[in-house]
């Protein structure tokens, strides 16, 4: 007796969504079970609606300090409320996009906590619906910190912070990843006194040192208190908000602010997603997989891609696992995810983005390596826009000119980045890149100079 799907993909965010209607491109007869809305965290509550606002708190910083240089001479006023509403709204838009691509291509949708009861089973409220294949796409959630729950109130995730009802006049930031920097740039932006607090010795911890140095003076300049080699000790509800303890090479500090937002991690959403007969192997929190065998998990015919089999929690990463996944389960490809080749990108103002190895991972790793490093200071477009701030830093190895990894910060450093993944993608030499012509004047063609300058061609530094 045939099943029902041919594919039953649990889980409607960036890696569900796009897994979904790949297989449906493909062919095959596809359910996608979401237990909230289409698009996930990511385009809810996440990458989307706080792009959104990281655009308004740009658009203040930049009257704040440029407008009367620009011709601006109003009151500067702005509504906490209408910049909350307006990223909502984007998020309600792209949702409606995600319903629309599934009635083109045929993705049946349903909506309920699924439980997968066996191989090729799955119970989504009182209904049970099988399927060839099963692949699992719930995504992660934040941690929180060790002994305090979140209240949405007090102590928040980042989805409290992009909807809540009142902006706080101060804010503690428990992590100085990605989305505890984004953030914390957004909210100083605005008139919150943020002070956030990071255990290791800096800011974006996995980015190259330089850029992650000029990242924290730049934030700090704006107004952002920034605490790194800082570790929380205590966190605790009071009568303000919150009360937290920790301890920096200066000493022991109590910090009070009516919000935290923890930013600390995440871990995969699977309590409850199987039947305890059902025996898929999970560690720390996230599913394991065998990602060079099309994400199978150890059951035949259950499979898992995205942020729930564990890092890097990226929603680019996770589209693209899925759609492989799909496209083996499909007979269709054997592509397979190169992890050595992944833009990360953080969106605070100046921006930053990179892929491939840092100068300290390049020297580690024993490449002789040489830096070709271009600052926006002398860019003539950059100084147009009134955003001059940051540099673009390549590293070549020094014997071939291979590119080896690329580190961009400035006002469109995550715009800039995927012409390097491309570039590493088609394993493009440093001579390439330096005569490969760039428009004049564009942000992009620090790119061009930058590999000049590592080659002593660059003819403006």
């Amino acid at each position: 007796m045939a099943n029902d799907y041919d594919i039953v993909v649990i889980g409607g965010g960036p890696a569900g969504y796009a897994g979904a209607i790949r297989a449906a491109q493909l062919g095959k007869n596809v359910l996608c079970i979401e237990r909230d809305k289409l698009g996930g965290v990511c385009l809810n509550w996440g990458c989307i609606p706080t792009k959104a606002l990281l655009s308004n708190a740009h658009l203040v910083e930049m009257v704040k300090r440029h407008g009367e240089r620009f011709g601006y001479h109003g009151k500067g006023e702005w509504n906490f409320g209408e910049m909350i509403g307006r990223s909502r709204g984007v998020a309600g838009q792209l949702n409606k996009g995600i319903e629309g691509l599934f009635r083109k291509y045929k993705v049946k949708s349903k909506f309920g906590v699924a439980q997968v009861i066996a191989p090729g089973k799955v119970k989504v409220g009182d209904e049970v619906v099988t399927a060839d294949a099963i692949v699992i796409a719930t995504g992660a959630r934040p941690r929180p910190f060790p002994g305090v729950e979140f209240d949405g109130k007090t102590v928040i995730t980042s989805k409290e912070a992009m909807s809540l009802e009142a902006q706080p006049k101060s804010m503690l930031i428990i992590g100085a990843g990605a989305i505890g920097l984004e953030f914390g740039y957004f909210y100083n932006a605005i008139g919150t006194k943020v002070t956030v607090v990071e255990m290791l010795d800096r800011v974006l911890p996995i980015e190259d040192e330089e850029v992650s140095d000029t990242l924290k003076k730049s934030l700090v300049a704006k107004g952002l208190e920034i605490h790194t080699s800082s570790k929380t000790t205590k966190l605790e509800k009071s009568a303000k908000g919150v009360k937290a303890e920790i301890e920096t090479p200066q000493g022991k500090k109590t910090i009070e602010a009516d919000v935290a937002l923890v930013a600390i991690g995440v871990t995969g959403n699977v309590e409850g997603l199987f039947a305890p007969e059902v025996k898929v192997e999970i560690d720390r929190g996230h599913i394991k997989v065998d990602r060079e065998n099309g994400f199978a998990t150890n059951v035949p015919g259950i499979y898992a891609v995205g942020d729930v089999i564990g890092p890097p929690w990226l929603a680019h990463v996770a589209h693209h696992e899925a759609v492989y996944c799909v496209e083996r389960i499909a007979g269709h490809s054997k592509h397979t995810v190169d992890y050595s080749i992944i833009p990360g990108c953080t969106y605070t103002e100046p921006g930053v983005a990179s892929v491939g190895l840092t100068e300290k991972a390049a020297r580690e790793a024993g490449h002789e390596i040489r830096i070709g490093k271009f600052p926006f200071a002398f860019s003539g477009r950059a100084l147009a826009a009134g955003e001059s701030e940051g540099f673009v830093k390549l590293i070549f190895g020094k014997k071939y000119g291979e590119l080896l990894g690329a580190h961009i910060i400035g006002a469109v450093a995550t715009e800039m980045i995927s012409e390097m993944v491309m570039a590493m993608r088609l394993e493009a030499t440093e001579e390439e890149i330096v005569h490969a012509m760039h428009p004049h004047p564009t942000f992009s063609e620090s790119i061009m100079e930058a590999a000049g300058q590592g080659l002593g061609e660059s003819v403006h530094i």
